[in-house]
């Protein structure tokens, strides 16, 4: 009986593995232009961690982690979301001193034991940045600003950014009980979860999913009709400084996030043809959660993305190219063992020039490796067979035009020299 993989846990093949590596860098170039650093983070943290920032109430804590009890009795997590892990980073080494504004990005995979869906994993991959130590508006428009641009620069089609204020420590607790007064009245419209929220997490009652529910809360009290007087105007200068930006965002007053440490400013990134899930990356506002996790009382903003679904939703539908095949731009096809050796050499030259260089078997037929070029969608095939190494000169078949050029360069070449001449083929081309 073969051994399969885990339920919502998938293999990332090349084509794939190549897209997202293609995402990622287009990501990074942007995280960089914000002045944004990278740090990497651990797999696993303490369980404590996340019920201490994400909320002992919320569903990841109650019904997604996957914890266990190390040798030494300590509560282990393997990470559901990376802000928990970015603050905890930020305090314990000395950032909050050393970089008391800071801008960190992080990637790697995160894990939460919910249902499967279509780009939607129990281990799945996320890009996420965190801005801490500014609590005006202008912050928030940044990253607002961030997020917009990230879109753009992967080819996210559709895109809205959804906006909401779900005020802060002043207004909320009034808010909480409006709403969880709405929900005692309509109980017996709400699901079993949505009844137990009502006095632990009122605010979940916005976020579920059940038809039930939502139509029972279609009518309930909202945040923004709440807001106090501070929130009411960090929210409108959002807006305003957005509106000069250029940067387009919807009001959705009925957006919460799933996290409990938010407040003031969230957002949620949705793009088209994903179907019900379509939300792509979110974030907001955290103010309290550095002190809360043991630093100073200092701001914070951060967001992630799903990387599944940016993949998802920057490709045209049906999309199935083999972008890493693409990428191969030159084949070596050595014909007979004598060609091994030179075709090792050559590859490894031209492998260090930056080019990507897949290397055929000697033994296989040079018609089978000419088959091979057009299926990896080669750029060039380089040809050594007798002929070549008697003469000590290359073949080289430009795979668009169908033309050889044979004899195009020395084996003994300069790589830099032989690139040169290769680019020179794809100018004959064009001309």
């Amino acid at each position: 009986m073969n051994v399969t993989s885990i339920k919502g846990f998938r293999d990332v093949l090349p084509d794939e593995a190549a897209r997202r590596r293609a995402i990622l860098d287009a990501t990074r170039g942007v995280l960089e232009s914000y002045g944004y650093a990278e740090i990497e983070l651990p797999l696993l943290e303490k369980g404590e961690l996340f019920q201490r920032s994400v909320g002992a109430t919320s569903d990841i804590v109650e019904k997604e982690m996957y914890a266990f009890e190390d040798r030494d009795g300590t509560l282990i997590a393997l990470r559901p979301e990376g802000t928990a892990s970015a603050v905890r980073a930020y305090v314990e080494n000395g950032l909050t001193r050393s970089l008391p504004v800071g801008r960190l990005w992080y990637s790697g995979p995160m894990f939460r034991r919910e249902r499967p869906q279509k780009g939607r994993y129990r281990q799945f991959s996320q890009i996420g940045a965190e801005f801490f130590g500014r609590d005006d508006a202008a912050a928030d428009a940044e990253t607002l600003c961030l997020v917009a641009d990230i879109c753009a620069a992967v080819g996210v089609r559709g895109t809205r950014i959804d906006l909401n204020s779900l005020g802060d420590a002043a207004c909320r607790p009034a808010y909480r009980e409006a709403l969880s007064e709405y929900g005692r009245l309509h109980a017996s419209e709400l699901c079993t979860d949505c009844c137990a929220r009502l006095e632990r997490n009122p605010l979940r009652l916005l976020d579920c999913k059940n038809p039930g529910c939502k139509a029972a809360m279609s009518a309930a009290p909202l945040m923004i009709d709440h807001l106090c007087d501070p929130c009411r105007a960090h929210h409108d200068e959002v807006l305003r400084l957005l509106g000069v930006a250029g940067v387009a965002v919807t009001a959705n007053p009925r957006m919460v996030r799933g996290l409990d440490y938010y407040c003031r400013t969230a957002f949620e990134v949705v793009a088209e043809g994903l179907g019900a899930q379509d939300a792509v990356g979110g974030g907001g506002r955290y103010d309290g959660l550095v002190a809360a996790l043991g630093g100073p009382d200092m701001a914070g903003i951060g967001f992630a993305f799903g990387l599944e679904r940016l993949d998802l939703a920057s490709r045209p539908d049906g999309d199935d190219l083999g972008v890493a095949a693409a990428a191969v731009k030159i084949l070596m096809a050595p014909v007979g063992e004598a060609a091994a050796g030179p075709a090792l050499a050559l590859a490894r030259r031209l492998r260090q020039t930056g080019l990507r260089v897949e290397m055929e078997s000697p033994g296989r037929r040079l018609k089978a490796q000419m088959k091979h070029a057009d299926k990896i969608g080669a750029r060039f095939v380089v040809i050594l067979g007798d002929a070549e190494i008697a003469s000590g000169r290359a073949t080289v078949r430009d795979m668009r035009a169908q033309l050889d050029h044979a004899s195009l360069f020395g084996l003994a070449d300069d790589a830099t020299a032989i690139v040169t001449k290769l680019e020179q083929i794809g100018q004959f081309e064009q001309r």
